[in-house]
C-alpha cells in the first residue's frame, strides 16, 4: 500500500495545478457569481475530472511520442529524401529476403524434427528450442536489431519465473532469440494465431483470452504446473498485461508472485533514435507494426537480466510484485504510474461507478446545507 501511494504522489508532483489553467477572470469575479475554481472546490470528483483532462497519465502509457522533425530546411530535406529512398528500394528488399530464407529453413528443419522424433522427446524438445531461437535470430536480423544484452543468460531451473516490461510482442523475440521462453501471452488471430497453436505450442507456452473469465483459473493452474518441471523451458511473463509506450510502468498483475518461485526481473528499454518500437495493437496491425520496423535503419535497445528475487517475510504478492517493478522500472530509466493496464480494455466497473456517483451526491448535499 505504501508503493502505491509514493507511486500516486510521485504522479500528483508532476500533474499542473488545476488553477493555472483557469481563466483569469474566473478567479477575481465578485462575490455572488459562481466561478468556477467554486465549482472544483465542491466536489473531489470533480477536481479528479479537471485534473485528468489536463494531465491524462494513463492514456499517456500508451500513445506514441512522435519524434521531433529534423528535415525543415532546403539542406536537410534531400538528405532526408535519399535515407527515404535507401530505406524502402535498397534495406527493406534485403531484409525480406534475409527473413524469407529463415522462415525456408525453419520450416524445413522443424516439421521433419516435430513429426519424426515423436519417440524422442528430449532430443526433440532440444533441437525445437533450438530453430524457434533460430528464426527469432532471423527476425531480428530483419529489422537489423542492435541489441545489447546485459547479465548473465537465463538457465532452465525449477520454480523460477522470468517477469519483464512490455512494449511490443517484439519483446518477445528479442528474448527468445537468447533463450527458448515459453510465454504467456494474449490469443492472437490471423497468422500470429496459427504459429501459437502450433509451433509455439511446442514450447509450453501458455495463451488466454481477456475477455473470457473463465481462463484466469485455467492459467493460474498451468502457471503452477510449469514451474514446478525440472525439465521445462523458463517462463515469461509480461505482468503488465499490455504494451506499454517504454516510458511508463504500469501496475504489475500479482499471479506471477504468488506461485511461490523465485522471480528473475529483465528490463528492456529501446533507443528511439531509429523507430519508435511501440506497438498500439488498436491502430496498427502486427504486420504492419514489422513493416515499419523492416523500413526503418535499425531497432536499438538494451536487455538486463537482473538479480532474481524472493518473497520476504511478511510480504504480501501485491508488495512483492511492486518491488519488482521499482527494480525494472530504475534500470531501465521508466516512470511508475499507479494504473492497472486492464483498464485499456475495459470500462470500470459499475461498484466503482455507483461509489464515485454516491461520493459526489454527498459533496454536493454538503454544499447546499453549508449555502
Amino acid at each position: 500500500m505504501r508503493k502505491l501511494k509514493s507511486s500516486s504522489s510521485e504522479l500528483d508532483m508532476d500533474r499542473p495545478n488545476i488553477e493555472d489553467y483557469l481563466p483569469s477572470g474566473c478567479i477575481q469575479e465578485p462575490l455572488g457569481k459562481l466561478r468556477l475554481s467554486d465549482l472544483l472546490d465542491l466536489s473531489p470528483t470533480l477536481t479528479e475530472a479537471a485534473g485528468a483532462i489536463v494531465d491524462d497519465s494513463f492514456t499517456r502509457c500508451f500513445k506514441s511520442i512522435p519524434p521531433e522533425p529534423w528535415n525543415w530546411n532546403v539542406y536537410l530535406f534531400p538528405l532526408w529524401c535519399l535515407g527515404v529512398v535507401v530505406r524502402y528500394l535498397i534495406l527493406f528488399p534485403l531484409r525480406v529476403i534475409v527473413l524469407t530464407i529463415g522462415w525456408i529453413i525453419f520450416l524445413s528443419a522443424y516439421f521433419p524434427v516435430h513429426f519424426l522424433l515423436k519417440g524422442h522427446d528430449k532430443l526433440r524438445t532440444k533441437l525445437e528450442r533450438c530453430l524457434v531461437e533460430l528464426i527469432c535470430s532471423f527476425f531480428v536480423a530483419s529489422w537489423t536489431g542492435v541489441v545489447r544484452y546485459h547479465g548473465p543468460r537465463p538457465s532452465i531451473r525449477p520454480k523460477q519465473v522470468f517477469v519483464a516490461n512490455h512494449t511490443s510482442m517484439i519483446d518477445f523475440i528479442i528474448l527468445e532469440q537468447m533463450t527458448a521462453f515459453a510465454v504467456i501471452m494474449q490469443k492472437h488471430p490471423g497468422w500470429v494465431g496459427l504459429l501459437q497453436s502450433t509451433i509455439l505450442e511446442s514450447l509450453g507456452c501458455i495463451w488466454f483470452n481477456r475477455s473470457e473469465s473463465k481462463d484466469r483459473e485455467i492459467v493460474a493452474r498451468k502457471l503452477r504446473e510449469h514451474v514446478q518441471g525440472p525439465d521445462n523451458n523458463p517462463l515469461l511473463i509480461f505482468p503488465e498485461g499490455t504494451c506499454v509506450n517504454n516510458h511508463y510502468t504500469v501496475m504489475f498483475k500479482k499471479g506471477a508472485f504468488e506461485l511461490g518461485c523465485t522471480v528473475c526481473p529483465i528490463a528492456i528499454k529501446y533507443n528511439k533514435i531509429f523507430v519508435d518500437a511501440f506497438w498500439n495493437s488498436r491502430k496498427q496491425s502486427f504486420t504492419m507494426h514489422l513493416l515499419q520496423l523492416m523500413t526503418s535503419w535499425a531497432v536499438v535497445c538494451d536487455v538486463w537480466y537482473l538479480e532474481p528475487q524472493h518473497l520476504k517475510p511478511g510480504e504480501t504478492p501485491i508488495e512483492f510484485a511492486e518491488r519488482v517493478r521499482d527494480i525494472i522500472s530504475v534500470r531501465a530509466g521508466l516512470k511508475k504510474v499507479p494504473w492497472d493496464g486492464y483498464l485499456k480494455y475495459s470500462r470500470p466497473s459499475p461498484k466503482h461507478r455507483e461509489r464515485k456517483q454516491q461520493s459526489f451526491a454527498e459533496s454536493v448535499l454538503r454544499r447546499l446545507e453549508e449555502k
